[in-house]
């Protein structure tokens, strides 16, 4: 899940990032949510989101959260425990 506060520039870029993210590692086994607060402030309360944009995977096992535009690929994949190609 990646939580976003309107459209703003850094929620764009991280929207982008991820789903290029996606799309290059792992084409066809994810599944993308993506939640706007704005919209949407109960999910943030149940999910304890105090800043945004945050992306939450929750499966596999173990739950990481990562906070950022996720500009950062290497920075990403090693946190999501993905070999980079």
């Amino acid at each position: 899940m990646l939580f976003i506060s309107g459209m703003s520039v850094k929620s764009i870029n991280a929207i982008e990032n991820l789903r290029d993210i996606c799309e290059g590692y792992l084409p066809g086994k994810f599944e993308l949510d993506i939640i706007d607060i704005s919209q949407n402030p109960e999910l943030a309360s149940a999910n304890h989101i105090i800043a945004t944009p945050t992306l939450i995977k929750k499966e596999p096992a173990p739950q990481k959260i990562i906070l950022g535009d996720l500009s950062n690929i290497k920075k990403v994949l090693n946190a999501l425990d993905i070999s980079p190609k």
